[in-house]
């Protein structure tokens, strides 16, 4: 039996940040924090903080803009934090909220109703709360059968739960496997430091995973998923319900996206390029097999270097295309995006790489097949 991608869906919110207006709000912030600092900073027991330019962050990362939930919140230099009211538990909760829509984006587009699904993984990288489950709300919602269940795996929790759909399809749990992966990463995003404040957007995406014998014209075929995991301190996010035991560190910056960026790139590139070249050798692909790679949309440079260690030379845009110019770093949804948006001129018969790479480390790769 052979599982299959029936469908996605995409959601994105109403407003966006470009890098001038996000730069905008950085800077003057800077100007204000370095002004009310001036006598230490002259007496050099603090150090001053730096501007940046739309032109650094997109030499840095390739982003230009970024789709988000709160635009004004997030560059009032007052608070740069964007405004996102809690809700009474009788309402949907928004990360339920936005699955959904992504949710029923796919299963109209697979020409499912919620009712065949009979299982919902919701994954991502900064769950709204432990339990109840998303992923049960998000059932609930959809009016779907069966079970759900949340799990985070960073910015990799889609593939792996696309894994997990596959085994749930295959081992008959479920004939109809749908993953949320609700990515509200402005939540968690310190917009007062400047190697990190332009890197995420919001955007939620939803996988449809079927039976093979159940799949709507133009599914994907999965010819092979592998996953892989290392452990690594360079990027962390230490917020959760234990950090209000230890009044002295609750409000650190760790409790905000870390990362150390250049030893990210240094150990990533080649931990990922690896392993989808060892997972195409298991398949028996080669590079010339691959119509197209949709890779994690957390880098341009990183992406470049991948590409081309995998395909041997430099990939074009049609080769692996890249969103994060448009959406910025989406956490999980990344990869996805770059599939939803860049799949549908493909024909029958070609064969792409869907890959993710993030915190842990962690990273995992789908090869699939066109089918007819």
């Amino acid at each position: 039996m052979t599982a299959v991608i029936s469908a996605t869906g995409l959601w994105t919110p109403p407003e966006s940040i470009s890098n001038a207006e996000l730069v905008a709000s950085y800077n003057a912030y800077v100007e204000r924090h370095n002004a009310e600092h001036a006598a230490d900073i002259a007496a050099g027991v603090a150090e001053p903080l730096q501007p940046s330019s739309a032109e650094f962050i997109e030499k840095a990362s390739g982003i230009k803009h970024r789709y988000v939930l709160d635009k004004a919140g997030s560059l009032d230099v007052d608070r740069m934090v964007p405004r996102i009211p809690e809700r009474a538990n009788e309402q949907v909760s928004l990360m339920a909220e936005v699955a959904v829509r992504a949710a029923r984006q796919a299963l109209e587009r697979a020409g499912r109703d919620p009712a065949d699904v009979g299982a919902v993984i919701c994954s991502c990288s900064s769950l709204q709360r432990p339990y109840p489950a998303l992923a049960i709300e998000v059932q609930s919602e959809l009016g779907a059968g069966g079970f759900g269940y949340d799990m985070n795996v960073a910015c990799s929790s889609a593939t792996f739960a696309i894994q997990n759909a596959i085994d749930i399809v295959r081992a008959g749990h479920a004939r109809s496997a749908l993953v949320v992966n609700p990515e509200l990463c402005t939540g968690h995003l310190n917009f007062r430091d400047r190697e990190t404040h332009f890197i995420f957007g919001d955007a939620a995406v939803a996988i449809l995973v079927e039976h093979s014998d159940i799949a709507p014209p133009g599914a994907w075929a999965v010819l092979g998923t592998k996953l892989r995991t290392q452990f690594s301190n360079n990027i962390r996010n230490n917020f959760g319900f234990l950090n209000r035991c230890d009044e002295a560190h609750r409000d650190d910056a760790d409790k905000l996206i870390t990362q150390q960026g250049r030893k990210v790139f240094k150990e990533v590139v080649p931990m990922v390029s690896e392993m989808i070249l060892q997972h195409m050798a298991e398949l028996n692909l080669k590079p010339a097999d691959l119509r197209r790679m949709w890779l994690h949309q957390a880098n341009s440079n990183m992406n470049r270097l991948i590409a081309e260690r995998v395909l041997g030379h430099e990939a074009s845009q049609d080769e692996a295309p890249t969103v994060l110019d448009v959406y910025g770093n989406t956490a999980g949804a990344g990869s996805i995006i770059a599939f939803h948006n860049h799949s549908g001129d493909l024909k029958a018969g070609d064969r792409g790489l869907i890959c993710s790479f993030g915190a842990g480390y962690s990273a995992g790769s789908i090869f699939v097949r066109k089918a007819a």
